[in-house]
């Protein structure tokens, strides 16, 4: 059995080896999160022309009404004013809470086959270096897996190094949503992997998928790979500090706060992505009910209860996690605060066993994954608790079952 509480001694050592890392890292390395882009982007541009747009008439509503407001706004086109509002803005229309779901999955095809095409010119054009080049085809081939006719993308923007989501399940009709939220080096291109699969969002978030499923084939389950947030690229300034994780808050809101339905949601957060879903859990609506985290570094809180959410908060960590040795604190802005599975934070401590390492945690056939599917269909009575008693169990009645509570 694993101790997640550590001595004062140990305490005071991994405080002294932050403050010499962050040291370091401030005279090596840049705010990255500072670096704005000077051109406007795509995104951007498509955004600017819905601003003058017009469809039957009319004038498009502003593009910061609100999901509930826009999603009335397209109810009352008929289905060719949609569609042609999704091949005029396909940018805009793709990334946009209250439009449907299908149509966003349309837009955004159609704004994977302009960005390919943009990539494959690339490829051939004698300004860019031959390591710009290889980047240009990477990306082409990422487009072209994306615009698969099997999946469905809920977010796309190409600018700078990426973001997008994706669905697996039916979105619109599930009774149960689940969204995985990665940590760290997630971007465009990583956002799949055909080595260490499990390790990005697409592997972890279609495991969980098929392990819910398993674990409830009766019930109506949607999983959505969200990278539509810019994530730290390694274990830089970046890293260590909340800026990207709190511009990451915003847009996770902004996504939950636009989903179809009221089913209720579960939040999954991995490393990295346990801060942004802490910075996000006092804004987050009602119809999430669970935010469980793994391998977190904290969640800029040191305890569950000043997330200030009513959602059950569930914790757990590999015992050959790497992250167990990044200091648990927060001075100055850097670092991410208290242990999560430490007994003081006060979350539900899962088991990981068989997630081996930093990276295993949606792994099939690890009771890490296995209790996350569990937490996916509400069956939080069936889990399995890091310390082999009911302690992460305690409390849970019968409309908890039911992901009411």
């Amino acid at each position: 059995m694993t101790s997640f509480d550590t001595s004062p001694q140990l305490n005071v050592w991994r405080m002294s080896l932050a403050l010499t890392v962050v040291f370091v890292m401030l005279a090596t390395t840049g705010w990255t999160a500072l670096r704005g882009q000077r051109e406007r982007t795509a995104l951007q541009a498509s955004a600017a022309a819905w601003e003058r747009g017009r469809i039957g008439g009319r004038d498009l509503p502003d593009l910061g009404s609100g999901p509930a407001k826009l999603a009335r706004f397209f109810a009352s086109l008929t289905e060719g004013q949609r569609t042609r509002l999704a091949r005029r803005y396909p940018l805009t229309v793709g990334n946009l809470g209250g439009a449907p779901v299908a149509l966003r999955y349309r837009a955004n095809r159609a704004a994977l086959r302009a960005a390919r095409a943009a990539e494959r010119r690339r490829t051939h054009d004698s300004r860019l270096s031959p390591a710009g080049q290889h980047e240009a085809r990477r990306r082409t081939h990422r487009y072209t897996s994306l615009l698969d006719h099997r999946r469905h993308i809920l977010a796309f923007d190409p600018a700078g190094s990426g973001r997008v989501a994706e669905v697996f399940g039916d979105l619109g009709r599930a009774e149960r949503v689940s969204v995985v939220v990665p940590g760290s080096d997630t971007d465009l291109l990583t956002f799949q992997r055909s080595e260490r699969v499990h390790s990005a969002p697409v592997g972890m978030a279609r495991a969980l998928y098929r392990a819910e499923r398993a674990a409830s084939p009766s019930t109506r389950t949607a999983v959505i790979a969200w990278a539509d947030y810019t994530a730290p690229s390694g274990l830089g300034v970046d890293a260590a500090t909340a800026t990207l994780a709190a511009a990451g808050a915003l847009r996770l809101t902004a996504l939950v706060r636009a989903l179809p339905g009221g089913s209720p949601v579960s939040l999954f957060c991995h490393s990295y992505g346990s801060v942004v879903c802490g910075l996000a859990a006092r804004r987050l609506p009602g119809r999430v009910v669970d935010i469980a985290v793994a391998g977190s570094p904290g969640m800029r809180a040191e305890r569950a209860a000043e997330l200030r959410t009513p959602a059950r908060v569930w914790a757990m960590r590999d015992a050959d996690d790497w992250i167990q040795d990044v200091p648990h604190l927060e001075w100055g802005g850097l670092g991410h605060g208290a242990d999560p599975v430490s007994a003081a934070f006060g979350a539900r401590v899962l088991s990981a066993g068989g997630a081996e390492g930093h990276s295993g945690y949606f792994v099939p056939g690890t009771e890490s994954l296995a209790n996350f599917a569990e937490i996916g269909v509400g069956a939080y009575r069936s889990v399995d608790c890091a310390r082999r008693d009911d302690g992460c169990r305690a409390g849970l009645s019968a409309t908890a079952e039911a992901g009411r509570a």
